[in-house]
């Protein structure tokens, strides 16, 4: 049997979602040709240092474009839409067809089955635990399977998404199995003075970036008493307009100033492995944001949080902002001094709400994450409607 992990993605924040259940099914089923395919030099350079050693039980695959137009089109476009991350399943259908089951972290895979017709098994396993309704349309229901964090995704994709509960398994969240024991301390943290984390999302209807994101910078430059990380969704800064598919809009990210960038106290990182592998959000005593689902991460450590309201959204009850309850919402950065002093004082306060946010969002056992979603992977395909779909799928391998 051979099942294809698929990481295709303009940036690395999704590897950590899924290749610790990739290298956890190399190890409890050493028959299975477990196949990490990746679609950039970027993404391969991540799965390697990810996987360390333990890579050579992988069978790595970097797919790319192959067809003349494909590659036209993605010259042409690149610079504003996933022209790659689309076409590269037209350009390598063979490949799909040569699996017995996928397993991917974004619905966008769901191509090969509406447009393409294979009757591929697909596991989804999804990439973070957040509220976003994005994160619960119907498109989930399209999956064979879906790995789910906790109750909360559970729940929601069922009322939501209309997601059979059969479908469903809940695994924990594998990427807490790559944390280190203790919090890390970046350099510029020796100061001893406290650190927030800014880290807005890249959609423009929701991020606090455009309409304030400048506004935060500026208020940790002059006001020194806290150091600043500044790691937004890796996303936002990756092309020079964000284009959202949830609700059409487009913006211009723009530029730092290199003042920012020179500020003892500001750390700045837009896109690299820190940014995704949980060393910012362990790293920060404070956190400071709009709706990335890394709120959720962060609050594996409960701490003092603050939110950026840059849009007026109608949140209060709204299970779509439900981690804006776990502390003090703004609407204008100048209140940003005020916000962050009651979250530390009042963090006794929130506490029980933060602990039942995370708790509602992950189920978590003494078994690692990635071992529970590796078993669950190898139950589903021990169904007989998981069989009939690698049926389907080989009688195509054999047209």
């Amino acid at each position: 049997m051979k099942i294809g992990f698929l990481f295709n993605h303009d940036q690395v924040h999704q590897v950590a979602h899924a290749l610790p259940i990739a290298l956890a099914l190399a190890q409890r089923a050493p028959s299975i040709e477990v196949v990490v395919a990746t679609t950039n030099a970027r993404l391969t350079a991540e799965v390697v240092r990810m996987a360390g050693a333990r890579t050579a039980e992988l069978t790595l695959v970097e797919l790319g474009l192959r067809r003349p137009m494909t590659r036209l089109l993605a010259r042409g476009l690149e610079w504003a839409l996933p022209v790659t991350k689309i076409g590269v399943y037209r350009d390598n259908l063979d490949f799909f067809a040569g699996l017995d089951a996928l397993v991917v972290t974004e619905k966008t895979s769901l191509i090969l089955k509406t447009r393409y017709g294979l009757g591929l098994p697909i596991v989804h396993t999804r990439h973070g635990a957040g509220d976003r309704a994005i994160g619960f349309n119907r498109a989930s229901a399209g999956f064979d399977q879906v790995l789910v964090s906790g109750p909360k995704i559970r729940e929601r994709l069922v009322a939501e998404a209309q997601v059979d509960p059969a479908r469903i398994s809940t695994v924990g969240y594998a990427k807490f199995d790559l944390a280190p024991e203790r919090p890390p301390r970046l350099p510029f943290q020796t100061n001893g003075k406290p650190t927030v984390l800014y880290n807005p999302h890249p959609s423009p209807h929701l991020s606090s970036w455009f309409r304030h994101g400048r506004a935060v910078l500026d208020h940790f430059l002059h006001d020194d008493r806290y150091n600043l990380i500044f790691a937004p969704h890796v996303m936002l800064f990756h092309r020079k307009y964000v284009v959202t598919i949830d609700r059409l809009r487009i913006d211009r990210p723009g530029l730092i100033d290199q003042r920012y960038h020179d500020a003892p106290n500001i750390h700045i990182d837009l896109g690299s492995s820190a940014s995704t592998d949980m060393t910012y959000t362990m790293a920060a005593d404070i956190y400071l944001g709009d709706v990335s689902s890394q709120i959720y991460e962060f609050l594996h450590r409960p701490r003092p949080c603050v939110f950026l309201d840059s849009h007026h959204a109608s949140w209060r009850g709204n299970p779509n902002y439900a981690h804006w309850s776990a502390g003090p919402v703004i609407t204008d950065p100048a209140n940003l001094r005020a916000a962050i002093e009651w979250a530390q004082v009042a963090s006794a306060r929130y506490l029980p709400t933060q602990r039942a946010l995370f708790d509602h969002s992950f189920d978590l056992t003494q078994e690692p994450s990635a071992m529970r979603a590796a078993r669950a992977v190898l139950d589903f395909l021990e169904r007989p409607e998981a069989l009939l779909s690698a049926a389907d799928t080989a009688g195509e391998k054999a047209a």
